[in-house]
Order: structure tokens, then sequence, then C-alpha cells
């Protein structure tokens, strides 16, 4: 039997709020275009434009790794925070393309970029992985548990896209975003409204488990067939899914932060499509001078790092809007969804 009077005597730090500090983001250098990918599949860059708004895509070089894109964006995001590695005390890497089952990618990221002992651990939430961050890094830091967090998002799709499948080869693109969240007088980062529904698991999903694989290759004489696990995704389920699902989620969080859309300076949604990004425009009926993310134009989906990918390229192009409010939202495989309102550094 438990006395509900006791209680620890330590206590997190009264009154701390949490706020993105700086953001950082880092696109390979080569560009792959639409006319490239069709060489593969039977389409067009007029039907990818139409269909996505893709117009091309980074893909990471055979050497560049998912760990090697993170320090970029990373130690960019760390200096413009105005903090030293040596300060973060939690790093979380938001992915799911990290080529190990073990170790996390987190680590060996910590490791490269010489964090000394901060806690580390990945989170596999797909597109939304990069929110799911965000809001446990805001927890992390108004706990006292952290008074860093480094978030990252990084993805290297093209390992696993199949570049014959005339679905899902048009949409994926490489990349790595990652923000610096701390301490703040004022709320930063607002409260994270988070879900999924699984029912609907196979919408987006590797289309094999690894199990699998290992038994093709070890099945008598190594059976033809055998091809790696890639992404696959039922595109009209999706589309359906984000536009009419994810609306009622963007105008909980803003309810649940007590903004409004006339409050908001940037919408910052997953670049998954630039048809659901214009249709989620009209369900939340924006204002006019509201800034909306069309990164995925010339970046693709990203998955995970697609949010701080395209804040980072607005803050760049539109330094105005800093200490503006964004909503974000990020939605895609499980199927699962997070987000919230926070300050744009």
């Amino acid at each position: 039997m438990t006395d509900a009077s006791v209680s620890l005597p330590l206590a997190p730090p009264a009154g701390q709020h949490a706020r993105v500090l700086g953001l950082g983001a880092y696109r390979p250098e080569r560009v792959v275009t639409n006319a490239e990918i069709c060489q593969h599949i039977d389409s067009s860059d007029e039907w990818i434009r139409q269909r996505s708004g893709i117009a091309e895509r980074r893909f990471a070089g055979p050497d560049e790794s998912l760990i090697d894109m993170s320090v970029t964006a990373s130690l960019t995001a760390i200096d413009r925070a105005g903090i030293d590695v040596g300060q973060v005390d939690a790093v979380l890497v938001a992915t799911i393309t990290h080529p190990y089952q073990t170790p996390a990618a987190a680590p060996m990221l910590a490791d490269r970029l010489g964090i000394p002992s901060p806690a580390a651990f990945d989170i596999s939430a797909a597109c939304a992985g990069y929110c799911y961050g965000i809001g446990l890094a805001n927890d992390m830091v108004r706990s006292g548990s952290a008074r860093h967090v480094l978030v990252v998002g990084a993805e290297k799709l093209s390992d696993f896209t199949d570049p014959a499948d005339r679905g899902s080869a048009f949409i994926f693109g490489d990349g790595a975003g990652a923000a610096v969240v701390g301490p703040s007088q004022t709320p930063g980062i607002g409260a994270t409204t988070w879900g999924s529904d699984g029912k609907h698991w196979d919408k987006i999903a590797q289309r094999e488990p690894w199990t699998e694989l290992r038994e093709a290759m070890e099945a008598p004489g190594r059976p033809d067939g055998i091809h790696w696990p890639s992404i696959g995704m039922q595109g009209q389920a999706v589309f359906r899914w984000a536009v009419y699902s994810m609306a009622p989620v963007a105008r909980k969080i803003l309810a649940d932060s007590q903004v409004s859309t006339e409050q908001l300076a940037a919408f910052v949604p997953h670049q998954a499509n630039l048809r659901i990004t214009d249709a989620m425009v009209k369900e939340l009926r924006l204002p006019g001078h509201v800034a909306v993310a069309r990164d995925i134009t010339t970046t693709g989906n990203t998955s995970a790092a697609s949010i701080p990918l395209a804040m980072t390229r607005m803050l760049e192009e539109r330094p105005e809007l800093s200490g503006g409010i964004a909503l974000q939202l990020g939605f895609g495989a499980g199927l699962a969804y997070a987000g919230q309102v926070v300050v744009l550094p």
C-alpha cells in the first residue's frame, strides 16, 4: 500500500520552458531529375509533376551514409543554437533507413560529433518521426532530464526504393535536418498532438520482413526472384487519409496551444505530396499571409527529414519569419502522425 502524500525531494526547474534554438540541413549534391527516374518506369516528367509536385530530388552518393549527412546538419544546428557540442545532453535520431538493426544511429552520430556520454536513441515513426522527437525533446527539457537535446531527421531512402516501381520510385529522396531544443524563459514549443492508426499499417510499408529475405537466401539453389525489401505505398489510400484525417489533427494542435490560424507565420507539413499540402491549406482555410512550405518540389519526400529540411530552407529564404509561430505536422507509415506549434528560431 502506498502513501499518496510521499513525494520525491526533486522537482524540475521552476517555470522552465523549451524552444527550438537552431536548425540545420544537409542536401546531397546529386540532383536526380524526373527524366532520370523515367528511365526505369513507364512515366513522364509531366505525370510526376501533376501527381506529386516533384520536379527533382537529391540522392546521396554510394559512400555517403546516413550518419555523414546527419553530422553536417547537426553541426549547423548546434552552431546556430549558440552552444558547444559538449553542451548537448541527448541525441534523438528519427529515421527508418539506418542500415543497421542495431546499434541505433544516434549513439554513432553522437560519437562522430564528439558529444560525451549523451542519452542517445532512434525513433522509428517514419514521416512523423521528427515531430515525435521535438515532442520528446520539449518534455525532456521542461522536466529537467536534459538541457539541450539534438533532434535529427535523416533518411537515405534511395537505398530502400525500388527504381522499377511506378507507384513509388519518383517519390523519395535523401537528406538530413536537425534542430537543437533547449531551455527558454517563455514557451516556444506547444503541446504535441500525436497518434496512430495501426490497422492501416500496410498502406506504407517495407514489402517483406528481413526474415523472409533470409529464408529465401538460405533456400536450396537460391531461387530466382530474390530482391531487396524496398518500401511500397498505396498512393490513393494514403492521399485520402492525409487530406481528410490530418486537417482535424492540425486544428487540434492549434486549439491545444490556443493559437489561431491568424497568428501563424508559417505552415510546415510533411513534404509528402504537393497536392496533399494544397488540400490541407484549403481545409484549414489558412490566411494568405501564412508562408507554406513546398520544399518537396526540389527535394522529394524525405520522410523524417522533410520538416526540418523545409523549415531550414524557409528561414534561409525568408529570415523575416524568425520569431513567428509555425505549425508543423508529420504523418506517414504506421500510420503515425505527430505535430505541434513552434516559435521559429
